[in-house]
């Protein structure tokens, strides 16, 4: 019996080694989390994969940019300077508003084509308010905007409650909400509005901290030290809930990269006469939608939403909040851009919001990289698509090219964006990610 016990015990010792889980137990990792931990090793690694699956995400569009300046460089010495630059900046701000709203949209796989349309309405609703009823300039923007809100929940509201397509929806809405413009502005056609209030600050001749040059080098300060402490705040998150997280190294050449770009370009406009208002609040826009839709619930809702409605839906995620909340934002947004056409010429036109403001507000977030299929995209492609679009229309007009080219050029930027996201798409389903 004691040698039959000697020789069990091994064998036992050796079963409960085998079966024990904690004894043998590797933590398995999803490789992409081990990015930040391997440096710059890693995301070169990174970027190889991202190419290689077909997820290009702003690089065609930098690209294009950098050729299309280049090209108008050569054509004309006056596209690169200071002053041109800043009427660039000035007037992508307009549409880029109605992009920013555009991209909410899209992320969900919809369209909006009202936008244009609330953007005319929204100026004359304002100047309705400022000049025949006397209100303050700054309630009447604040009422404007509301006005925004409420039409484009409606839309929203019979899109998610009804079932009526967005495309049905917001057609009727463009044509609709024209006739109103139409039928606010009368036989007139247009209505001056005083160079005052929220108008004057948005004005082409209003310049942050009122032409100062310190005004844009503070701007340039401002987001440096911004960016440096949400990233030094998300790196002391990342360490103490144990997960992978930027190294110091990777921040500061983040930071200074960052650093670069903006003092750069603050001291480039500071030849001219600064900052343009239009463009320091188009940007603020963009931080803050940029931080709703990657930093809150509700944008990875939108995300969800977008990526799959039955999944989104079984997850909990009420779809048609989402959905309403969408087009109530493009709708806020489109009266917001209204103020900044209005602020071009200080008046309310039949013209507003119509003529080409619509599409070219789609294809800025096209071309700047949202996805036409939902899902996919961020608000700093407004920007990127505005730059883009922006440019070649200033370049022309530079070169003396009349309007129907520009037309055709930006057209064949947009089906090359487009392009480029399907082909992208079918790339990443090929390697397992689509």
């Amino acid at each position: 019996m004691s040698d039959t016990s000697k020789t069990v015990k091994p064998e036992n010792e050796t079963v409960s080694s085998v079966e024990d889980p904690s004894s043998a137990a590797v933590p398995v990792v999803d490789p992409r989390l081990l990015v930040r931990e391997e440096g710059f090793k890693g995301y070169l690694t990174e970027f190889k994969r991202k190419v290689r699956g077909g997820e290009l995400g702003s690089l065609p569009v930098i690209i294009g940019l950098i050729i299309i300046w280049t090209i108008f460089q050569t054509q004309s010495s006056q596209f690169l300077t200071a002053g041109n630059l800043a009427n660039i900046g000035f007037f992508l701000a307009a549409t880029g508003m109605l992009a920013i709203g555009l991209v909410f949209v899209l992320l969900l796989g919809e369209i909006d084509l009202s936008v244009g349309s609330v953007s005319g309405l929204a100026s004359a609703v304002f100047a309705i308010f400022v000049t025949k009823h006397g209100m303050n300039p700054w309630l009447a923007l604040v009422l404007t905007i509301v006005t925004g809100i409420l039409i484009g929940s409606l839309h929203g509201w019979f899109f998610a409650k009804i079932g009526v397509p967005a495309f049905v929806v917001t057609l009727a809405g463009f044509l609709g909400w024209n006739g109103l413009m139409l039928q606010l502005l009368g036989d007139s056609g247009s209505l001056s509005i005083p160079d005052n209030g929220p108008l004057h600050i948005l004005g082409q001749r209003s310049f942050f901290l009122d032409q100062d040059v310190a005004g844009a080098y503070l701007l340039a300060g401002l987001g440096t030290v911004a960016m440096l402490a949400g990233s030094l705040i998300d790196q002391r998150r990342r360490r103490a809930a144990e997960v992978p997280y930027r190294p110091t190294s990777e921040i500061a050449l983040r930071v200074g990269a960052l650093a670069v770009v903006t003092f750069v370009a603050a001291y480039v406009l500071n030849q001219a006469s600064g900052v343009p208002n239009a463009l320091v609040v188009f940007v603020a826009a963009l931080v803050i939608t940029d931080f709703v839709l990657r930093r809150t619930s509700y944008g990875r809702k939108v995300f969800a939403v977008g990526g799959g409605i039955e999944a989104a839906r079984r997850a909990g995620i009420n779809v048609a909040m989402v959905r309403i909340s969408v087009f109530a934002i493009a709708g806020g947004f489109a009266a917001l851009g209204g103020m900044f056409f209005a602020a071009q010429t200080f008046t309310a036109t039949l013209g507003a919001g119509g003529g080409n403001v619509l599409m070219l507000a789609i294809a800025a977030a096209v071309i700047g990289g949202t996805s036409l299929f939902g899902g996919r995209g961020n608000v700093w492609s407004a920007l990127l698509g505005m730059l883009v679009i922006q440019s070649i229309q200033t370049g022309l007009d530079l070169l003396n090219m009349n309007t129907a080219l520009q037309y055709m050029i930006t057209a064949a930027v947009l089906l090359a964006a487009v392009v480029i996201d399907s082909v992208s798409r079918r790339s990443q389903k090929a390697a397992g990610r689509g």
